[in-house]
């Protein structure tokens, strides 16, 4: 396929069947909310949160969903049911008055990465009875460091250590790896073959094509100190710069944090399993024990919903409880 030729859905691995001034930059995180759904229209992504899409009317535009860090297998202090809180999610999913079209996970599908809690992922997942395209997480790829198990598993049809692209309604959805060869201190990489396949998967895209872009670890830089970036982030956001809408969309921080920087939409997702800390409340990052009740109103899952216009995202958090 040469790099003019756009793939469509069917060549992409195969799914498991605020005000904010654009010319400004806003930066903010919230610790109430389950995650959103996420509709696309014309190239710009309208986030409404789950608790209103179960309320609200269907709409005619593109919707799909985020979920991450579902750490299946994990059952520590923080949740002893890391699979019953995913579960939970999923059955939210399908109690959604519009289908969305398909759902994206944005990694640490596994606690271990053992091949059941791969399974025990899969089965829930695939209750929701919609199509799903996957990045790895750092937890996914424990067996050896380059993900031999995920890939057998996800990465079927993908280019690497497991990143492709695919064409959906007029929108072209870019996913990454960058939890192979972290760099000093666990900051996310890309590596100079993803960035050359990157730049050149884009190429021949006209300016104003809407672009998704979605990988485990943030790739703008939300702590270093706690690894919360990506090393060489910057070099592939450069080559997005010309596009019209982007929209940015990881995991891996267990909390929601977003940024809009020029025409470039950032947001991370919380995770189903457990909160982390923010950034530089605690010694480390690591899986946050909280009081009794307060669990699922900081878990969650993410619906992008694309509206066309010319109006920034907008994302509106909702917790499994509360």
């Amino acid at each position: 396929m040469s790099r003019h030729e756009r793939p469509s859905s069917e060549t992409a691995p195969r799914p498991d069947a605020d005000g904010i001034d654009r010319r400004g930059f806003l930066e903010c995180m919230t610790w109430a909310g389950t995650g959103i759904l996420w509709s696309m229209s014309g190239g710009v992504a309208s986030g409404v949160g789950l608790g209103r899409a179960l309320a609200a009317e269907p709409v005619k535009t593109l919707t799909f969903l985020q979920i991450s860090d579902s750490h299946v297998g994990f059952d520590k202090a923080a949740n002893p049911d890391a699979l019953g809180t995913l579960r939970e999610a999923v059955a939210r999913i399908r109690t959604l008055k519009e289908k969305p079209a398909f759902m994206i996970h944005t990694g640490d599908i596994s606690h271990l990465s053992k091949d059941k809690e791969f399974d025990d992922a899969d089965q829930i997942i695939k209750e929701a009875g919609i199509p799903v395209f996957y990045v790895p997480g750092e937890h996914d790829l424990l067996d050896d460091g380059q993900g031999k198990a995920y890939l057998d598993r996800y990465g079927k049809g993908a280019k690497g250590a497991g990143w492709y692209s695919y064409d959906h309604a007029g929108v072209h959805f870019i996913a990454l790896v960058n939890v192979v060869n972290l760099k000093a201190g666990g900051l996310g990489n890309l590596g100079t073959e993803q960035l050359e396949w990157l730049e050149n998967d884009i190429a021949g895209l006209p300016s104003s094509m809407p672009l998704v872009v979605f990988a485990h670890i943030p790739l703008w830089t939300v702590y270093p100190e706690w690894g919360w970036g990506t090393a060489d982030g910057l070099e592939a956001l450069s080559y997005l710069k010309r596009f019209g809408s982007v929209t940015v969309l990881n995991g891996h921080i267990h909390q929601v944090m977003r940024k809009v920087e020029g025409n470039v939409s950032f947001h991370t997702a919380r995770s189903t399993a457990f909160p982390q800390p923010a950034p530089g409340t605690a010694p480390s990052p690591g899986p946050l024990k909280l009081p009794a009740g307060e669990l699922k109103k900081n878990l969650g899952i993410a619906t992008v919903n694309f509206v066309r216009g010319s109006e920034p995202l907008a994302i509106i958090d909702t917790p499994l409880e509360g």
